[in-house]
């Protein structure tokens, strides 16, 4: 009798063990599914870019060239070590020998309401030529790790972070009052669910190497009476987000500005990379994804913010394949005045129209600075100009001057077809390296000698 009852009693228990263990394999096995479909997504997906890239390489043809946007024709180093990405990113290293494939560029059409300029004389420029692939960048600085690395994307090289970590370029000081500060982001297809922004920011600070938590997550660069601005992407798929933006800006450890916005990807459908353009006049800070304007703050910053330097923050992933790949920086002297410059002083120079690597091609975030000068021709209909193309030493001479004249008229035909400037007014040359401005030992001082200048004639 005893042991029947005790039957009657542990039926019970036995059965909603059963149960428990039951749903708990049942949402083990609904993860498994989820996951398995989540790779085979990832799979197809990488399929399909294959077979399009394939088809769009047939239909168009690729450019091969040296050149990085204004970049001379010039032999860069070779460098022969490989290196694996995971199946979940379509940035998969590759050697600089091998024919890299870049994205399609977006029409110049498509920026029509593209108004940012970049600065006229270049600060600082940073292409990661001058490291090994591999190694983390000499003249930077950081709380944590990166690596320089190509992609099979572009033929540039990307400074490579995965883990939650803070760098900035240590000769970068003292940016003026105005000044515009460019650079191309690019991540993995699909983060994790849980993982962070990459950051920029400007900031008063002389020295973040001595304290590297100012800059880290959770506002901590308000501290110990520092300002400025942080701009920050965060990728779709990430978080359970579908991709945002934030903007913060302080002040003596005041908050100024702190906002987010969930309408403006880094990453969207077929596209995993994206050029970010910020613009400081002062006291207001414009900030661009591609020819979006994402943010417009007059009152970003008090009168006589003082600022010294810039740094980039990963905030890192619990996921190791997860990537930021940061490129291409440009920081420049920004408010260039083309009506004066050209009406009055009879000479423009820009480094603000930029080309595809070693071809004439004109990149679509020129827009603006191209708007610049045809508004000026607009204005004053007599004036006409000389656009006279320029390149730095790199390479052989012949074929930086002769890619100086295509490029010449590239300006000379996008001027006419696209903004209605009589092609009649406008003539072109080609300098090659012969005329440099700046020294050609430094990437900066190279980045000045690519140029574009228009002549009063």
């Amino acid at each position: 009798m005893r042991k029947f009852i005790f039957l009657l009693t542990a039926i019970p228990l036995i059965l909603i063990s059963l149960q428990s263990q039951g749903q708990i394999f049942k949402k083990l096995g609904d993860k498994v599914k989820r996951q398995v479909d989540d790779r085979i997504d990832r799979k197809v997906d990488n399929a399909i870019d294959k077979t399009l890239d394939k088809a769009e390489d047939a239909t168009k043809g690729t450019k091969n060239g040296n050149n990085n946007d204004q970049e001379d024709n010039g032999d860069k180093k070779k460098d022969k070590k490989k290196k694996s990405i995971p199946d979940n990113t379509i940035n998969e290293d590759v050697s600089e020998n091998d024919n890299n494939k870049s994205e399609s560029p977006q029409s110049l059409a498509t920026y029509s309401k593209f108004d940012f300029v970049s600065g006229d004389k270049l600060i600082a420029s940073e292409d990661f030529l001058q490291d090994a692939i591999g190694d983390f960048p000499a003249k930077w600085n950081t709380n944590g790790s990166g690596e320089i690395v190509t992609t099979n994307k572009s033929k540039d090289r990307f400074l490579m972070t995965k883990k939650e970590v803070v760098l900035y370029p240590e000769w970068v000081k003292n940016l003026p009052d105005n000044f515009t500060l460019e650079f191309d982001l690019m991540s993995t297809d699909i983060f994790s669910f849980y993982s962070g922004h990459f950051l920029v920011g400007a900031t008063t600070s002389k020295s973040i190497g001595k304290d590297f938590s100012q800059f880290g997550r959770f506002d901590k660069g308000k501290a110990d009476g520092l300002s400025g601005f942080e701009f920050g992407v965060h990728p779709e798929n990430a978080g359970g987000k579908q991709g945002m933006t934030s903007f913060l800006s302080t002040s003596n450890n005041q908050t100024i500005i702190k906002n987010e916005n969930d309408q403006n990807k880094l990453v969207v459908p077929g596209k995993t990379s994206v050029h970010v353009s910020i613009w400081r006049q002062r006291n207001r800070v414009r900030v661009y994804l591609d020819d979006k304007k994402i943010w417009d703050i007059p009152k970003a910053l008090p009168d006589n913010t003082a600022m010294n330097t810039i740094y980039f923050r990963n905030d890192g992933s619990n996921n190791e394949n997860d990537a930021f790949y940061m490129g291409n920086l440009r920081i420049a002297v920004g408010d260039p005045d083309t009506r004066n410059k050209l009406v009055t002083e009879g000479k423009f120079v820009t480094h603000g129209i930029l080309f595809n690597s070693g071809s004439d091609v004109i990149k679509p975030t020129s827009y603006g600075a191209l708007k610049d000068i045809a508004n000026v021709l607009n204005e004053n209909s007599s004036l006409n100009v000389k656009i006279v193309g320029h390149t730095d030493s790199d390479g052989d001479d012949k074929a930086n001057l002769e890619l100086s004249k295509r490029r010449a008229n590239a300006v000379k035909n996008t001027l006419s077809k696209e903004f209605g400037i009589s092609i009649d007014r406008l003539d072109t040359e080609g300098k090659g390296e012969s005329e440099p401005i700046d020294s050609n030992a430094t990437p900066a001082g190279k980045a000045n000698n690519r140029r574009v200048e228009f002549i009063k004639i």
